[in-house]
């Protein structure tokens, strides 16, 4: 395996987009009004955890049960449907009982190591070298774990009327991702499946 500066920096950018830690921030916020405290280390290092797992042996772990990527990007996007609309309704349809609040689930999984998450990894996997994929991943959590720590902060700097605009726009936003990842791993599915129909 070959450090290289590029192929950091250019997984870093690819998985920053990604995660979106920034654009998660009025979802952090809500969360964190509904089911209280958020354990900034505790969902940083179960995302990097998971991703790391996922990075060497997601494929092969799905394929133990007879799961495709395409199938759990889908199951993923109904999580990211759901607190959409949580967010634009201001309604609950996600039940917060996850032992670790919402540090764990969904703040740690789907929201940072989520279904989008995987797949880019993967794809990465296949350009670049895995040590480079590894350091801009931590680098990401880096940044991620400053976020959530911050979240405090942000909430006193925009006010309770700028979180308002902010979740309902990101609410929109998230809902856009939701049926962009459901309609493409769809569309993937049937593709995959229509020959397999005709006889």
């Amino acid at each position: 395996m070959e450090f290289s500066l590029i192929e950091v920096f250019s997984a870093f950018i690819v998985l920053f987009a990604v995660i979106d830690i920034l654009g998660s921030i009025p979802i952090i916020l809500d969360l964190k009004k509904k089911s209280g405290d958020i354990n900034a280390i505790q969902a940083t290092t179960v995302s990097f955890v998971i991703l790391i797992v996922f990075l060497f042996v997601g494929e092969a772990m799905l394929g133990l049960f007879g799961v495709d990527i395409s199938s759990f990007a889908i199951a993923g996007s109904f999580v990211l449907l759901f607190l959409a609309l949580e967010m634009i309704l201001g309604v609950e349809l996600f039940k917060h009982d996850s032992p670790g609040g919402a540090s764990i689930v969904p703040i740690a999984f789907p929201l940072i190591a989520g279904a989008g998450s995987f797949t880019t990894l993967l794809s990465l996997r296949a350009e670049y070298q895995t040590l480079n994929i590894i350091i801009a991943l931590f680098a990401n959590m880096v940044f991620v774990y400053f976020v959530l720590r911050s979240t405090n902060l942000i909430e006193r700097v925009i006010g309770k009327g700028g979180i308002y605009i902010l979740k309902k726009f990101f609410g929109i936003i998230l809902l856009a991702i939701a049926i962009k990842l459901f309609m493409s791993n769809f569309a993937l599915l049937i593709t995959e499946f229509l020959p397999k129909l005709k006889v």
